[in-house]
């Protein structure tokens, strides 16, 4: 038997397995703000991409890169496509089983930007900017990860 296969299935049982317990908390989040607020935040953004890329390449430090302004502009559809998306789902019941697309979208999304800011952000210093938009990651891919674990209630529960 190989032990390379038996040892990460090991540790993603454990994890698994221990993640019942964390349901009995009572957290609750209204999707809806959640949700409203993830949509303004990245329809800002993709409008921002789309519409200034030079402006943003500059402030970013790649000014003279011919393909950013074009990487950029993919992003910001990238982006609005997302703030769509989370707009017109906002009075859906998500989470659970239910909007679980979306839920599942918006987790990894938030959870990957996170982590990549968390890592780049501890291995040197950055704008304030970058700070706050580590921070706004962090709190969306927490709420998210609440969403997407937890039942849904409606307001008559």
């Amino acid at each position: 038997m190989n032990r390379a296969r038996i040892f990460p299935r090991f540790f993603v049982v454990r994890i698994l397995s221990s993640l019942p317990r964390y349901y009995k908390l009572g957290i609750t989040v209204n999707t809806k703000l959640v949700m409203t607020a993830s949509a303004i935040i990245l329809t800002a953004a993709g409008i921002a991409c789309i519409f200034f890329p030079h402006e943003l390449s500059i402030l970013l430090g790649a000014g003279g890169e011919p393909f950013v302004p074009m990487i950029l502009k993919i992003l910001g559809a990238l982006y609005f496509a997302f703030g769509m998306l989370n707009w017109t789902a906002k009075e859906n019941l998500i989470g659970g089983i239910y909007g679980r697309p979306i839920a599942v979208a918006n987790l990894s999304h938030f959870t990957i930007g996170a982590l990549s800011l968390l890592k780049g952000n501890t291995l040197q210093l950055h704008p304030l900017a970058i700070v706050i938009l580590t921070i706004t990651y962090v709190i969306f891919a927490i709420l998210f990860g609440i969403i997407f674990f937890r039942s849904p209630t409606t307001a008559q529960q």
